[in-house]
């Protein structure tokens, strides 16, 4: 392109048309009022008789853009003014082909594109703009949004109550699906995919900003930075899968979330609450994640929450709780979790107590409890847990151990307190210090833990990655 200019144009037009083109790039709905049917032919007469020779070389230069530009607006239908043809309530039916963006919903509408429509946003702003109570989108391919952070560029941007988003799928956006002040809406069955950036410079595969009562269900959310829920309650999130990106889901200053049968995978991090109340927590799947500090399910300043029947695979930290439950009164429930194969089961940051920890199964962990910052774990309540490290027996057979299951730190915690021994620990050298403290303590040893009525089966505990999460039941979705 650039040699083909080169050829037609003296320097003082090269400058000239480079911000001509500059601009037919970055804003290319400005130029899309000439492209539909033939008005990009009589925009090219219409400069080829001008009698301004910059205006000619203008009119060959346009043209060679459009033939060229990988992101080409000829042959695309715009959107928009079928939607502002279209009735309240109506239902349209898009036939297969190519449709040009941005466009606004404003009213009530139903689109549907059979799985045989895309709509490309041409890299400016956001894609699909609803501001509406009551719209459906379904069966699209939505592409093309624009790269701005602070703009929030997305494929889909919903305001309004009741609108409905399903299996659509985008690609190429900068940020995914968009929930801003968007009340008891539906979004189902989409598949998002970010722009290829580095990660932190994706944007957000889900975004819910100031939202009530939506039902997020069945997505799959691939190579997207984050999914975030801010300044919301009482959203319900079921079956999604979220892989290759950096939080698998972000809690902030949101209560009374559910988070039910997610599949949480390759991320950098798991789920993660901050001062997020009344949190539902069950049934999830949290592995493999690949951050050295990531944790799977982690609570600060968080309250009454539920955590319970999920599975935690090869995290660094399974579970940590940060000052939570703030509110002594408001105890978190920690139950029938497995956590496997972790370098730490679960971790407090604190000796603050609060937390009911029961029935979880804690297996293959290099540490099952860790506390950080001296003291123990006392103060919360433990019964029932299974431990695989567990010396005891059962001789009565009433599947709980004969004696308490009891943690004491040794040599093996030694680095919790001294972040920069973490490099040798489970190295021969450090194995060997923590046999010789065990066997003939030096000083008396921290007791961390004591479960009263261990449990003595693990059972089922070697669950594996790849087995489906139980499904929940949506009966709204």
């Amino acid at each position: 392109m650039s040699t083909v200019l080169l050829m037609l144009l003296n320097p003082y037009q090269i400058m000239l048309y480079h911000h001509l083109l500059r601009c037919a790039v970055q804003r290319p709905a400005v130029f899309r009022i000439f492209i539909p049917d033939d008005r990009v032919v009589r925009l090219f007469h219409f400069l080829q008789i001008m009698r301004l020779p910059l205006l000619r070389h203008f009119a060959q230069c346009l043209m060679i853009w459009i033939a060229l530009s990988p992101h080409s607006v000829m042959g695309m239908t715009p959107l928009q003014p079928l939607i502002d043809a279209a009735e309240v309530g109506a239902t349209l039916q898009l036939p297969p082909g190519r449709y040009s963006g941005p466009v606004l919903i404003d009213k009530p509408l139903t689109i549907d594109g059979a799985g045989q429509v895309t709509i490309d946003g041409g890299g400016v702003g956001t894609v699909i703009t609803i501001d509406t109570d009551g719209a459906r989108l379904s069966n699209l391919h939505i592409t093309g949004s624009g790269d701005r952070h602070n703009e929030l560029d997305a494929g889909i941007l919903v305001s309004g109550k009741f609108n409905v988003i399903k299996d659509n799928r985008l690609d190429d956006v900068l940020f995914g699906i968009a929930l801003h002040q968007s009340e008891h809406g539906i979004v189902r069955r989409n598949t998002i995919q970010s722009k290829v950036r580095e990660l932190a410079q994706r944007g957000d595969g889900l975004r819910i900003w100031y939202s009530v009562g939506n039902k997020i269900t069945q997505n799959r959310i691939l190579n997207a930075r984050d999914v975030i829920i801010l300044d919301s309650r009482e959203n319900y999130l079921a079956e999604n899968q979220v892989q290759g990106g950096r939080y698998s889901l972000h809690v902030v200053n949101s209560q009374g979330t559910q988070i039910k049968g997610n599949r949480f995978i390759d991320n950098e991090a798991g789920i993660f609450a901050l001062k997020a109340n009344g949190l539902v927590i069950q049934q999830n799947l949290v592995a493999e994640i690949r951050d050295v500090t990531g944790v799977g399910i982690g609570l600060k300043e968080s309250s009454s929450a539920r955590i319970e029947e999920n599975r935690i695979f090869n995290v660094k930290i399974g579970i940590a709780l940060d000052l939570s439950p703030e509110d002594h009164d408001l105890p978190n429930y920690v139950s029938a979790n497995l956590i496997a194969h972790n370098t730490v089961g679960i971790q407090f940051l604190s000796d603050r107590g609060g937390n009911h920890l029961s029935a979880n199964r804690f297996v293959n962990n290099y540490l099952p409890v860790a506390v950080r910052n001296g003291g123990g774990a006392l103060k919360n309540r433990w019964g029932g847990n299974y431990w695989s490290d567990y010396a005891g027996f059962d001789q009565d057979q009433n599947g709980s151990g004969d004696t308490p299951y009891e943690l004491y730190a040794y040599a093996d915690q030694l680095w919790l307190d001294f972040p920069g021994a973490q490099f040798f620990v489970a190295s021969p050298t450090f194995s060997l210090l923590d046999f010789l403290e065990r066997l003939a303590p030096f000083t008396e040893p921290r007791l961390m833990v004591r479960d009263h009525y261990p449990r003595f089966s693990g059972d089922d505990a070697e669950l594996s990655v790849t087995q489906k999460t139980k499904p929940t039941t949506c009966t709204l979705c």
